[in-house]
């Protein structure tokens, strides 16, 4: 008898010093996350979003494609990512021509990941047009008409609107991901890539309980 009770005291010990342990893996406001104040406001409607601003010439952000895929198969319905190309400096301009003119193609499924692939990986330096003109046409696009809305009136006016959106949220560094307007993550707060994506994952939660909270 005497056995079991110690046993059962040395099972509430361990228990007991699991839920610190476990309360310190959380993501923590003001180390791996801030807080916006006040809130950015979203698109009207039930979905949740999330804002990716990335650069395809970064190697985090090309790191961090396959975490952001895997997140993408588990996340629930009333999530909505929303990918927005980050344009720093007047280098950063053709990549970010090149993903609103995927965009405007509906190639984006096929060819955002192949993007960053070739380029890091393969390195065809696809922020040079002329080689980006000849890897779109080896991939069966139509080199003239990309062309034509890689230059068009129309993607200029969503370089226009990205930059619009980098500034709203003061974004300065990629990858950075935003949650419902309030909330901000990025690699380097995560500590990683990996750890990034764990990050939105809590940070999505949360802004369902604040949801909830204010019905």
């Amino acid at each position: 008898m005497l056995r079991t009770a110690r046993l059962l005291v040395a099972v509430l010990l361990l228990i007991g010093g699991l839920v610190p342990a476990q309360a310190q893996n959380q993501p923590a406001l003001g180390r791996e996350f801030i807080e916006l104040t006040p809130a950015r406001p979203v698109p009207a409607g039930q979905a949740i979003e999330v804002l990716e601003f990335f650069y395809y010439g970064c190697p985090i952000c090309y790191e961090a494609q396959p975490h952001v895929a895997r997140w993408l198969l588990k996340v629930g319905n009333d999530v909505q990512l929303r990918r927005v190309p980050a344009i720093s400096s007047e280098g950063w301009d053709s990549f970010a021509r090149t993903y609103y003119t995927l965009e405007q193609m509906q190639l984006l499924q096929r060819l955002h990941w192949p993007v960053y692939d070739n380029h890091h990986f393969d390195g065809r330096k696809l922020n040079e047009e002329k080689n980006l003109l000849a890897w779109v046409g080896a991939n069966g696009v139509d080199q003239k008409r990309f062309a034509e809305i890689w230059h068009s009136t129309e993607t200029e006016t969503r370089l226009k609107n990205g930059q619009k959106t980098m500034d709203a949220y003061g974004v300065r560094s990629v990858p950075t991901f935003i949650v419902d307007g309030r909330y901000q993550t990025s690699a380097r707060m995560a500590g990683g890539t990996r750890q990034m994506m764990e990050v939105v994952d809590h940070l999505v939660a949360r802004a369902r309980r604040d949801r909830a909270q204010t019905k």
